[in-house]
């Protein structure tokens, strides 16, 4: 078996395929039809769309097939990223690349597949759609004008998905984004038993920022403090703009400790840019932070409503004190 080679542009094609944030999100009919429409069309029992991540290919839409991701090395897309056209296997155990491969040898015994890349905005080959049998079979021309065809429309679909969940301005998660994103990590705290906390953010006095120096000024205060909140949590923290001027944070594997850890590490972030930023206002925010508990909290949206209710509290409060 040969393991593909690592593309040249390896770095900037994975980081594009994150920041699409799509990996290990829920089926969706958008894919779904495309995949089903591929099986119909070729006669085949397996239909994919694969993402191929730094070390695995994972299926953002599958027909026929029970697996939700193999590891790349035994990934064939993981070939046919390689390419600029479509890699066609007639018979997988006539190919010295793939004769002895684990999904070859055994389930789902592969032993046709045809693969198309699929592209994101900036050119990367992020996976492929692919067509997949357990008989050899042949590929025409137009067999192959209508895969391309077939992966232009998923393409159109990642562009529309990533549109729609996120917020153009701050290019944070917008509130649908964040709500599904944050749903699915909460998902997995509960399956591994691990802790979570939500920060829910408003920012103080924002009106008299727009109304005293203009909605440009305002719009920069939105992503400065968005990009504060990027760069003083993890990677693994989603972070999303609810709108206005409301932004929430999802800590995971974290408990109460953590996130005032976090919240100060901000704080000292926030008090270092209202000193050398000197736009004649300060960034202020309350905030209001949650604990994951699964007695209180069924679902995101009721994590969500308990840490909103905690920061108008905090909000009011300060009012009250000025």
């Amino acid at each position: 078996m040969k393991i593909a080679d690592i593309p040249a542009n390896e770095q900037q094609r994975v980081a594009e395929l994150h920041s699409l944030e799509i990996l290990d999100t829920r089926a969706e009919e958008r894919f779904d039809r495309v995949t089903r429409l591929a099986r119909r069309l070729f006669s085949v029992p397996t239909a994919l769309v694969s993402l191929v991540d730094s070390r695995r290919q994972w299926f953002k839409s599958r027909v026929g097939l029970d697996a939700c991701e193999t590891s790349r090395d035994d990934s064939f897309c993981a070939h046919a990223i390689l390419r600029d056209g479509i890699l066609v296997v007639n018979d997988a155990l006539q190919d010295d690349r793939f004769r002895d491969n684990p999904l070859v040898v055994s389930d789902p015994y592969i032993r046709f597949y045809a693969g198309c890349p699929i592209r994101g905005l900036q050119g990367h080959k992020l996976g492929t759609l692919c067509l997949i049998d357990r008989q050899p079979r042949q590929f025409n021309d137009d067999d192959r004008a209508l895969l391309h065809d077939l992966a232009s429309m998923v393409e159109q679909e990642m562009v529309a998905v990533h549109l729609a969940t996120m917020d153009e301005l701050t290019k944070l998660s917008n509130r649908r984004g964040f709500e599904s994103l944050a749903q699915h990590a909460l998902g997995m705290c509960r399956r591994l038993q691990t802790g979570a906390s939500l920060l829910y953010f408003d920012l103080d006095l924002f009106k008299q920022i727009n109304d005293r120096f203009g909605h440009a000024e305002g719009d920069r205060a939105l992503t400065d403090f968005a990009t504060l909140l990027a760069h003083n949590f993890r990677e693994s923290d989603v972070i999303g703009r609810l709108g206005g001027d409301e932004f929430a944070v999802l800590l995971v594997n974290s408990n109460c400790n953590h996130a005032a850890t976090a919240l100060s590490h901000l704080q000292q972030a926030i008090d270092g840019h209202n000193q050398t930023a000197q736009r004649g206002y300060d960034l202020l925010y309350s905030v209001g932070a949650v604990d994951y508990d699964s007695l209180q909290h069924d679902t995101m949206a009721d994590l969500m409503t308990h840490a909103d209710t905690l920061m108008y509290q905090q909000k009011k409060r300060r009012r009250q004190a000025h």
